[in-house]
């Protein structure tokens, strides 16, 4: 999978964790009730306006410092399971990053995008290979995974390539 395409869903800066997932679900373990509730903290539609969305998988825009505040990997959990593809954001939270590598969501960091410029609903389109971001007429380049990283990611993360390999061979 060197392509990703999907529709974009825009959020502005420092999304943190809590609203990814509100706190209030904590005890939920089942990751199909888990997805119900992505987002939720800041767009309450949101699980609804994917479920009706006919343009494509979900990926999500966003500025700075996306997924700050706890380590919860609730958010993560919520976001694979409501079928996002990625998260592209000018910035990420470190532990939020981590949790995403082990979970296999992909994050792409963008440093130049303009989140003003990016609507809901826009195509987007990723080159993984060449690192190119695509949305509507916007064309930004962004630092290419390391090949290992991005096998790790496209693996479904850390646990499922620890399973899947036994350990790492790089």
């Amino acid at each position: 999978m060197s392509l990703i395409e999907g529709v974009a869903f825009v959020f502005g800066d420092n999304i943190d964790t809590d609203q990814i997932y509100p706190g209030r679900y904590l005890d939920i373990s089942d990751h199909i009730e888990i997805a119900k509730h992505a987002m939720e903290g800041v767009d309450p539609n949101f699980a609804k306006k994917v479920s009706l969305s006919s343009e494509g998988k979900p990926i999500l825009i966003a500025g700075r410092n996306f997924g700050c505040g706890s380590s919860r990997e609730h958010a993560v959990i919520a976001l694979k399971g409501i079928g996002v593809q990625a998260v592209v954001a000018r910035s990420f939270a470190r532990i939020f990053y981590r949790n995403s590598l082990n979970q296999g969501l992909l994050l792409i960091e963008v440093p130049d995008l303009d989140v003003g410029k990016v609507k809901e609903g826009m195509k987007v389109r990723i080159s993984l290979k060449d690192g190119i971001l695509e949305v509507g007429e916007i064309s930004l380049k962004f630092k290419p995974f390391e090949e290992r990283l991005l096998k790790i990611f496209l693996e479904g993360g850390v646990i499922s390539y620890i399973k899947k390999y036994g350990s790492f061979d790089f």
